[in-house]
């Protein structure tokens, strides 16, 4: 399956809504990034899309990147230094394990929107909102052909 069509419309529109959500209550950056398989090490999979994508190209190093393999259904999730230093110990454990749960269950879409709420709630707790913030990086998934 290909990872454009791994979602239906119905389900891309609930994840960009989890993300446009998070993101009303803070100057916080969240991406999806979803890609038809992972050749190598999840994470530092990740880490090369985090660079690619410019999500450390935040004012405030508060990106945070969903990053999903199709085929092989797993996934990751970064945190850029400025979230990763404010966050308990073992938050994004707490994420990674809500997400896992519910893609046990092949709920994808729920897995998905749940840990962008959960990073979404910590970005508005450390990084609210400003006046005059800007939404830096743009509120869709991405896909990826690998």
């Amino acid at each position: 399956m290909k990872a454009e069509t791994f979602f239906t419309r119905e389900q891309k529109n609930i994840i960009v809504q989890a993300i446009e959500e998070a993101e009303k209550q803070t100057s916080g950056e969240i991406r999806v990034y979803i890609e038809n398989s992972c050749k190598g090490e999840i994470l530092d999979r990740a880490a090369y899309l985090f660079k690619l994508l410019d999500m450390f190209n935040t004012k405030e190093r508060n990106g945070v990147l969903f990053y999903m393999s199709v085929a092989r259904q797993q996934f990751a999730v970064l945190g850029d230094a400025g979230i990763h230093a404010k966050v308990p110990e073992g938050f994004w454990d707490a994420v990674r394990d809500t997400i896992r749960e519910h893609f046990n269950k092949e709920d994808f879409t729920g897995g998905l929107s749940m840990g962008i709420q959960m990073a979404g709630e910590k970005l508005r707790s450390f990084f609210p909102r400003k006046a005059d913030d800007t939404n830096e990086l743009k509120d869709t998934i991405s896909f990826g052909e690998n």
